[in-house]
């Protein structure tokens, strides 16, 4: 089988261009972009050889894995731009469940709310989706500026499909682990389509708080011990939600709320190590 784009998206005017082998979906969407490309495209591959996660950080990408990226350009305020990682979240999340029901997912995250049990795919600010507390799939933002002033952003997503990286400070999970039959092809074509539905309600960022309440119903830890690292520096409290901005909302021992644009998010008894 094939990539394809599911109708929606081809009527939406999206394209998709996939390869057997790609270095990276992120990198080659932006030099596409610098070159002149169109955006509404998506790159996708099952074999993905130089992925890369937040920070920098290398991401593994087994063969039979999905690697997808969409470029867009000009397509909302520079600052909105950051919001698109949790439209990628939720359409992931829909994608997921639309694609693998018989999926084997026991538990949520330890220390987590009952509030998003009922999802079975949750969503770890801000840029993670877990299956029973485990990382089945990374979304990673990039962005250039181009020669006409405009800007283009790479949505990339990196799905756990056939198997998942072990030597990993975090739990990880695949869909192949969970006794899910999907593969990448039949996930993307979700993806395509669940992206479409996900993207028109977020409107250019005009329908944000939409989307964050849409989030919040899938938040994994929401009401849980939390514990987030800023810098080298370990901040510790509850995860008390996610704000307009779709900052993340830490309430310490004092009550008082924090306001974090930026680190590495850990839950339950991770959370309460003395170190991360």
């Amino acid at each position: 089988m094939a990539f394809a784009l599911a109708p929606t998206a081809a009527a939406a005017g999206y394209r998709v261009e996939s390869f057997d082998t790609i270095g990276s979906t992120n990198a080659a969407a932006l030099e596409r972009a610098r070159a002149g490309g169109a955006g509404r495209t998506w790159f996708v591959s099952k074999r993905q050889e130089s992925g890369r996660g937040r920070r920098g950080r290398a991401w593994v990408a087994a063969d039979g894995n999905l690697a997808a990226t969409l470029l867009l350009v000009d397509c909302c305020p520079l600052p909105v731009a950051a919001t698109l990682g949790f439209v990628a979240g939720l359409a992931m999340g829909e994608a997921l469940e639309a694609t693998a029901p018989g999926a084997r997912i026991a538990i949520g995250t330890d220390g987590a709310d009952n509030r998003a049990a009922r999802m079975r795919f949750q969503l770890k600010w801000p840029n993670d989706v877990l299956a029973g507390g485990a990382k089945l799939a990374g979304i990673l933002l990039e962005s250039t500026l181009l020669g006409d002033k405009s800007f283009a952003v790479a949505i990339g997503i990196g799905v756990n499909v056939v198997d998942h990286p072990r030597d990993v400070p975090f739990p990880a999970t695949s869909l192949n682990a969970l006794g899910s039959e999907c593969d990448a092809e039949t996930l993307f074509l979700a993806l395509s389509d669940a992206w479409v539905e996900t993207e028109r309600l977020w409107d250019g960022g005009r329908g944000l708080a939409a989307i964050r309440n849409r989030w919040i119903d899938r938040a994994a830890g929401l009401g849980g011990e939390v514990a987030v690292r800023i810098d080298g520096e370990i901040v510790r409290g509850t995860f008390a939600t996610i704000d307009a901005d779709c900052h993340f909302v830490l309430r310490d021992r004092h009550g008082r709320q924090l306001k974090i644009a930026a680190g590495d998010v850990h839950f339950g008894a991770i959370a309460s190590a003395a170190a991360i």
